[in-house]
């Protein structure tokens, strides 16, 4: 796998540049987290070679002076609203981050609940939380915020919300996805720290947009295709630009907020510590970078999957044109089309030739492989058989899960189970492959290649089933989907 980043450079630099910031506001800073900690691998694909949990290894760099306050908001509890990624609700999600937090050595100190009105869902969590043995506060809703500074800034505002006890420097606030309050907590702590006599800074820790790469990098613009759904937009800081004379990269939700906050520093301490937007950032990510045209390629697939990620969701019903729209101009930004994805071009080629679902992956060598579903297996377990047996040096023609094997299989799914698809998935070709490979030396050599798909380009010419979706994320390959069901082929 050609890799684009330097991995070791970020943390040490990274950690290095929060200590700084700690220094700047005498010794005790609240820093915002945005974007995923443990698993973000839509990072760790537009910069080969960062990997999924490099912020979280980074932030352990730091984690005897640290602690964690993990946000959500009462709205999304009543909600129940669910992490699609994982299938689980916020409210649980907190729960897991502070055991994975914790897990790692980090000190978790409090969960807050924010945006609380009363609302009886939200007494009910914090019920729950402390009978666990968490702490747990409360953040109101301000009337007219963000832009009601002078409500804001009083004790009807900010200093009415539960002053959330901290004793470390570095207190790191997190949550299970965006819109929980991250930003509103750091702010009310420092107005409340202020009260008490203690000057704390506040810092935002987000990896997209890169700030110090152009406008129109790939590596920007796969950020916008990734937030399509949000309609975030990449700017040029004017705020930076002014007071700076440079240009840096930010994006129009907080560029949009800066003058707010502007506001709300200057009525804690008379003046903010910020010029821009840019300025509270700490990201050192475009300083790692190691081979620009690797995270360029690797940034135009991540936007050509955004695109077919958007045009699945539209055929089922998840999303409008708008989104789908907005990454089709991201195209024109980008120079590219979906034509510039081998594997696409492979994928529809075979279905020409086969009027089956098709498929095709791109190695890390530039080989080209495809497959085609049979009345055995589906055309993704056709295609993972076909990529471990080149991989191995095995002929193509050998077949390496008999067909004995595999018709028992299917008439359990569809005799025993009910199922309606007889074709097996990728889990059960792996799950043969695994029992055979006890007495098959070619079946043991063709699973040892599995790791070496990790990194390589994929494309299916119809959506795929969920279980053959995971198992792809879960191998690492770059997955897209034509927007075509599977009973209309």
């Amino acid at each position: 796998m050609k890799f684009g980043f330097d991995n070791d450079k970020y943390i040490k630099i990274q950690s290095e540049h929060i200590k700084e910031r700690i220094a700047q506001f005498q010794g005790k800073l609240y820093l915002e987290l945005g974007g995923k900690l443990f698993d973000d691998h839509h990072a760790s694909r537009v910069l080969p070679g960062f990997q999924p949990d490099s912020k979280l290894r980074m932030l352990q760099q730091l984690s005897d002076s640290a602690e964690i306050v993990i946000v959500i908001s009462a709205i999304d509890i009543e909600k129940n609203k669910i992490r699609q990624d994982l299938g689980i609700t916020y409210d649980e999600d907190v729960l897991r981050l502070r055991t994975e937090f914790m897990n790692r050595g980090f000190l978790v100190g409090a969960v807050v609940i924010t945006h609380y009105n009363g609302q009886g869902s939200a007494d009910a969590y914090r019920h729950r939380l402390e009978n666990m043995g968490i702490k747990a506060y409360y953040h109101y809703t301000i009337e007219g915020y963000p832009n009601n500074v002078n409500l804001i800034d009083s004790d009807e505002g900010f200093g009415k919300d539960d002053y959330v006890e901290t004793t470390r420097p570095l207190v790191i606030v997190t949550a299970p996805g965006p819109g929980s309050g991250k930003m509103a907590v750091c702010l009310s702590q420092l107005y409340n720290e202020h009260k008490r006599g203690v000057e704390a800074g506040y810092a935002k820790f987000e990896t997209f947009p890169v700030w110090n790469l152009p406008l129109r990098h790939p590596v920007n613009i796969a950020y916008e295709a990734a937030t399509a759904d949000l309609n975030d937009v990449n700017m040029i800081d004017p705020f930076h630009m002014e007071a700076y004379e440079k240009v840096a990269i930010n994006y129009n939700r907080d560029v949009e907020i800066f003058p707010v906050l502007n506001a709300i520093f200057e009525g804690i301490y008379g003046e903010c510590p910020y010029k821009s937007p840019t300025d509270m950032g700490v990201n050192m990510v475009g300083f790692c970078i190691s081979d620009d045209d690797v995270c360029k390629e690797a940034s135009n697939q991540e936007i050509i999957r955004r695109y077919y990620t958007a045009l699945n969701k539209l055929a089922n019903g998840a999303c409008n044109e708008a989104e789908v729209n907005k990454i089709q101009l991201l195209f024109k930004q980008a120079k590219i089309g979906t034509d510039h994805r081998k594997c696409t071009v492979e994928a529809k080629r075979r279905l020409e030739e086969s009027g089956v679902p098709s498929s095709a992956i791109e190695l890390q060598d530039g080989t080209i492989i495809t497959a085609s579903s049979s009345p055995l297996l589906g055309t993704c377990a056709s295609l993972l058989l076909n990529a471990t047996k080149h991989l191995a040096g095995i002929d193509h023609d050998v077949k390496l899960i008999p067909q004995d094997l595999i018709e028992p299989i299917q008439m359990t799914k569809v005799e025993y189970l009910g199922g309606k698809n007889p074709r097996l998935h990728t889990d059960e070709v792996l799950v043969a492959l695994s029992v055979l490979s006890q007495t098959d030396d070619r079946c043991r050599r063709a699973l040892a290649m599995l790791p070496q798909l990790k990194g390589c380009q994929a494309h299916t010419t119809v959506m795929l089933s969920e279980v053959d979706q995971k198992i792809f994320k879960k191998l690492g390959i770059g997955l897209s989907s034509d927007p075509v069901h599977k009973n209309k082929m």
